[in-house]
Order: structure tokens, then C-alpha cells, then sequence
């Protein structure tokens, strides 16, 4: 069985990116090659050069919002992980000691009130009004930026595509992506809220004993059909990151009964808790647009599932030795 430490590699702190580079499009690439163990340094700008005519591009269109508040003394932080209603919201709270139901806080003029608490911890608070989001909501960067957000993470922890309002987190692959690039490219969207359950370590010692979280996903008529098209005459899917593989990996457990059964789909909406570590069959996913990964994180297992492990490994630590920039506000990783 493997063990989460299995997946475990050392970082220097400074190569963790907390700003974004100037140009989207500037990241450097690692390109893996999974037939050969081939890997390359290369630069994103380069993507559309690893591309077939046959191939789709899939990108996840969803949209980070200010979900961080604090309360106007300042005593209490709340994330909205989910808006039950306008004035209903899911939400982890700390300290949750001092949020017991019945108790209250206040946010601009708006007053909420802790109605339960749920199994997960999180307080469902329903708000006398709307909260002013604009105005007091902030954005929820990743704890290993180490810093407040600003202005300039409105734009850019956010990508040029994003219009379905709903995540907590970016899908941090679509980030390199600027129009003039998506306009050479086949490609289509598909929509994963990206939660906080993506921050959340491993704490277990085998991976297979970590409790996924669930997360919520919408394919369009159109975007089924282009996928199902790709995938029947012989295209590869292009995945832009582990949210738009988790989605169709999920659908495959369902359309692939067979191993040689066909993946074909339909507009669908429905939520994942689909874990992939290795080993996993892929069948939906022939291409894989990534950013660097936290160590011992379900993102690097999945990683290693698509490649090897023992090649991620090796690319990770080729990737320290090159100086790439880590996670979200990172350089890539194109596994072909």
C-alpha cells in the first residue's frame, strides 16, 4: 500500500511563487514524455507546438470569488464554501470555539447568524441581508503565499476564460493562458468549483484511508458533444489541470463499464469526490497541463497516477535543480 509520504519531496521556499509574472504567458514548461521518460525545458508559449489537429483542449471556466471575511471587530474569519442561498452560506469559521449556534457577527451592515454546525465543522450562518461582497469579501489565496490579497490578485488569480462564479481556488493550469493563445487552439469548457477542500492535507499514512473531499461540475450539450467527437475519431483530450481530469475520469468510471467501451457523454451537472492515485486506468484524459504540486498532496498522487511516480519524482526534483517556480502563481508541466 502506498503511504503518503511516498509522495514527498523537498522545496526550497524560495522557489514557491507568491506574485504572478508580468506576462500570463511567460512560465517556463517542463514537458514529460511518458513513453520515453524524456523530459524537456521548454517554455509555455511553446504549448500549441505539442498540439494535433485532432486534439481538444478542455479548460475549466469557473470563477473565483471573494470568499474571505472577516468580522468588523476583526475577532472572526469566515471562508463561504458554500451558498446554500443568497443569505445561507456554508462556512468554515475561526476560532469556531466563539461561533456556537446563536451566536452572531457582524459584516458591513449585514448581521449573520450561526444556525448549526455540520458533521465537517462548517457553520451554516443565514444573514439578515446580503453581505456586501464587493466591498468586504477578499480572496482566499493558498496559506503558502504567506500574504494578504491585493488588488492586482483580482485579475490574476483568475483566468482570462473564468465566467461561471462558484470556486474558492483557481484552476491554477488555466492561469498561462492569454486569448491570443486560446485562439489557435481547438478547445472547449467545461466547469468545476474549485473548494477548499483543495488546501487540505493528507493526514492519513496510507492514501487510500484519505476521506476525499466533493466538489460540483457542469458540462454543456456542447462541450459533451465536442468531447464525445474527439474522443471517437481519434483526438487526445487535452486536460488544463486535475479539476477538468478529476471531472471526466469521474464521468469514465461511469460511461467505461468496459475497459474498450467508448467514452461519449451528455450535458450533465453532478458533484466528484473521485480520488486518483495510482494505479488508475485513465479514460477519458490522453494529455495532461499541469502546475507544480505541494509535496504528499492528492494533486501530486494524481499527477503520479497519470505518469509514474517514480518519474514525477525524478521531473520534481529536475524541476528544483532548474529553479522552476512552484505552485499556484507558478511554471507547468505538460505530460504528454
Amino acid at each position: 500500500m502506498l503511504k503518503t509520504t511516498d509522495f514527498d519531496y523537498t522545496l526550497p521556499e524560495e522557489l514557491i511563487a507568491s506574485r504572478p509574472l508580468e506576462d500570463r504567458a511567460a512560465s517556463r514548461m517542463m514537458v514529460i514524455h511518458r513513453d520515453t521518460g524524456l523530459i524537456e525545458h521548454r517554455k509555455f508559449t511553446d504549448f500549441p507546438s505539442y498540439l494535433e489537429p485532432k486534439d481538444l483542449l478542455v479548460l475549466n471556466d469557473t470563477k473565483v470569488t471573494p470568499s474571505r471575511f472577516f468580522s468588523n471587530d476583526g475577532n472572526i474569519e469566515i471562508v463561504c464554501t458554500n451558498k446554500l442561498s443568497e443569505r445561507e452560506w456554508e462556512c468554515l469559521v475561526r476560532p469556531g470555539k466563539k461561533m456556537k449556534p446563536g451566536r452572531t457577527l457582524d459584516v458591513g451592515d449585514a448581521t449573520g447568524t450561526v444556525q448549526s454546525i455540520l458533521e465537517n465543522g462548517n457553520r451554516v450562518i443565514l444573514w439578515n441581508r446580503a453581505v456586501d461582497e464587493e466591498s468586504h469579501g477578499r480572496l482566499a489565496l493558498p496559506h503558502y503565499m504567506n500574504r494578504e490579497s491585493d488588488p492586482e490578485d483580482r485579475d490574476r488569480y483568475q483566468t482570462t476564460f473564468a465566467r461561471a462564479e462558484g470556486a474558492i481556488a483557481a484552476p491554477t493550469a488555466g492561469l498561462h493562458f492569454t486569448p491570443e493563445i486560446l485562439t489557435q487552439l481547438q478547445h472547449t469548457f467545461l466547469t468545476l468549483h474549485v473548494g477548499v477542500g483543495t488546501f487540505r492535507p493528507v493526514k492519513a499514512e496510507f492514501i487510500e484511508d484519505h476521506d476525499m473531499h466533493s466538489e460540483r461540475y457542469h458540462i454543456s450539450a456542447q462541450a459533451a458533444e465536442l468531447i464525445s467527437q474527439t474522443k471517437a475519431c481519434g483526438g487526445r483530450i487535452v486536460a488544463t489541470g486535475t479539476t477538468v481530469t478529476r471531472v471526466l475520469e469521474s464521468l469514465a468510471q461511469t460511461v467505461c463499464k468496459e475497459h474498450d467501451s467508448p467514452f461519449a457523454i451528455s450535458a450533465i451537472s453532478g458533484e466528484t469526490d473521485i480520488f486518483i492515485n495510482p494505479p488508475h486506468t485513465f479514460r477519458a484524459v490522453d494529455t495532461l497541463l499541469t502546475n507544480f504540486h505541494l509535496p504528499q498532496s492528492t494533486l501530486i498522487m494524481l499527477v503520479s497516477a497519470f505518469a509514474n511516480r517514480d518519474l514525477i519524482l525524478e521531473a520534481y526534483t529536475k524541476a528544483v535543480e532548474e529553479r522552476y517556480r512552484f505552485f499556484s502563481y507558478g511554471d507547468c508541466m505538460l505530460i504528454l
